[in-house]
C-alpha cells in the first residue's frame, strides 16, 4: 500500500527491496540531517525506524559483532 508520506508498508517489501531501501536511507541520512527541513528530517527518521524495525522483526537472530556491544567496547580499553 503506497503512502506518499511514508512509502510502501515495510512488511510488504521483499527482502531485497527492504535491504535496498534501508541502504538508501542510511546513505542519505547525513545530508537530510544537515540540510533537510524539519519535516524532511522527521519523515526520514520515521521511515528509517519503520524499515529498521521490519528488518529486526525478520532477523531477530542476526549476527551481532561483539565489538559493537558495550561489553566488547569496554574490553578494547
Amino acid at each position: 500500500m503506497a503512502d506518499s508520506a511514508h512509502g510502501i508498508d515495510p512488511s510488504t517489501l521483499d527482502e531485497a527491496d527492504l535491504v535496498r531501501e534501508l541502504a538508501h536511507l542510511h546513505e542519505t541520512r547525513h545530508e537530510t540531517f544537515l540540510h533537510g527541513s524539519g519535516d524532511a528530517l522527521s519523515a526520514h527518521t520515521g521511515r528509517t525506524a519503520a524499515l529498521e524495525q521490519e528488518y529486526l522483526r525478520r532477523h531477530p537472530e542476526r549476527d551481532v559483532d561483539l565489538g559493537r556491544t558495550r561489553e566488547g567496547a569496554r574490553s578494547r580499553d
